[in-house]
């Protein structure tokens, strides 16, 4: 989970230029939040590590999550608009 992760993302999307889409805000968003992205990564790999041997959890990779975030939220902009 992101903090402030609206804010930011509006952040991300005033510095696009050219094409929107999933990628380019990915792109963007690891550009500009380097510190954030490294602390998703470190939370799903403690989560990962804390899981007791056998258990499995559903959880996605923090590349995915992150790329679903941006797709629902683009979505829910274009929605809006």
């Amino acid at each position: 989970m992101i903090i402030e992760q609206e804010q930011k993302f509006k952040e991300v999307l005033s510095q696009i230029e050219g094409t929107l889409n999933e990628q380019t805000f990915f792109n963007k968003f690891l550009e500009l939040f380097p510190d954030v992205w490294k602390k998703h990564k470190i939370a799903f790999s403690k989560f990962n590590r804390s899981k007791q041997f056998g258990q499995t959890i559903p959880l996605p990779k923090p590349e995915v999550s992150l790329r679903k975030e941006i797709r629902a939220w683009l979505k829910k902009q274009q929605n809006e608009s």
